[in-house]
Order: C-alpha cells, then sequence, then structure tokens
C-alpha cells in the first residue's frame, strides 16, 4: 500500500546512528556529514517506487556531492518477511546501480523508528547544523520514472540548503511502500 511522508519539520535535529554498510564498513552520522548538508535516505531493494527512481537518486547524490552534501541510504525493512531486502541482497543492489555513497543496514529498525520513516523512498535533508530541511520527494515520479525533464525536487531543495541553509518552504511529500516493520 502506498504510503506518503509526513509534512517536514523544519529544524528538527538529526538523531545519531552507527550502522554496517555493503561495503563492510560501519558509518556513523557524523562520519557521513557533509559541510554544507547531509542526505539520509530510507530505501529498500524490492519496492518498486525506489526501482523506479534508483538511477536518478544516484545521479543527484553524485551532483549533490559537488555542492558539498553527502548522503547514505538505509534499509530497514524487515529481511525476514522480505528477502529481497536482506543484507546480501543490498549488496547485489548496491552494486548493480553503482552506489557511490553509503548503503546501511538498520536490522533492528530503531533508526528508522527514530526518523520516523514513512516509507521508501523517504528522504530527510539536513543543513550543515543537522537540521532538517527537506521532507519531500525525488520528483514527480511514482512506480514509474517520470520523463526526462521534469523538476528535481530533491536536487534543487539540497542546492538550495547547501546555498543558505534554508530548504523551500513548499514541499511535495515522497510517496512509496510503506517500511515493512517487524511484528512487535
Amino acid at each position: 500500500m502506498a504510503e506518503e511522508t509526513p509534512v517536514c519539520d523544519f529544524g528538527w535535529k538529526a538523531t545519531a546512528f552507527t550502522l554496517p554498510g555493503v561495503d563492510g564498513k560501519t558509518y556513523s552520522l557524523d562520519a557521513l556529514r557533509g559541510p554544507n548538508g547531509t542526505l539520509v535516505m530510507f530505501i529498500c531493494n524490492h519496492c518498486p517506487y525506489v526501482k523506479a527512481v534508483i538511477d536518478c537518486i544516484v545521479r543527484d547524490v553524485n551532483e549533490l556531492r559537488a555542492l558539498g552534501v553527502n548522503a547514505a541510504a538505509i534499509s530497514s525493512n524487515d529481511a525476514a518477511h522480505y528477502p529481497e531486502d536482506s543484507f546480501d541482497n543490498m549488496k547485489r543492489f548496491a552494486a548493480a546501480h553503482h552506489f557511490t555513497f553509503p548503503y546501511l543496514y538498520d536490522e533492528s529498525q530503531e533508526v528508522a523508528k527514530a526518523y520516523d520513516a514513512a516509507c521508501t523512498p523517504d528522504f530527510f535533508g539536513f543543513n550543515a547544523r543537522l537540521e532538517l530541511q527537506y521532507r519531500g520527494r525525488l520528483d514527480e515520479s511514482r512506480k514509474e520514472a517520470a520523463p526526462s525533464g521534469v523538476r528535481r525536487d530533491l536536487f534543487e531543495a539540497m542546492r538550495q540548503i547547501a546555498e543558505t541553509g534554508r530548504g523551500p518552504k513548499e514541499q511535495i511529500p515522497s510517496i512509496g511502500c510503506s517500511i515493512k516493520w517487524k511484528a512487535a
């Protein structure tokens, strides 16, 4: 079932985390932090919304790095019930799509809960002080990629954050598959 992200809680401080990456390294939020901004993305391997835009995500992350914005993707889905989202499959997914950013595994789902992640993809754009300034969509894509030439909402918002420290007041929520939570 499709899920939308809540409205951006401007100024919310990023919650610290330390998670294993598919490259065998462990990453903390502090180590990932960019000089002009940080993008934390909740994604997964099986979601059709993520699959439709993953190449655009990689493109945007690569271009944002030049603006001093670092990024990381986190998978928090219950891999026992969604085996396509297992750590081994995360490694394959990152390699297949040429990730140039850390892809992290939130097996306990504590990070997703701390961020109140709602769906995949769910984008959290922070300024240099790790204050939330963007929680919106990548672009107008849904289960199919939008045509080329559409407004790149996430990229433009993160560029504005890198330049001014503030995100756009008007933001369109991201939509995707709900986070696959483990049974309580």
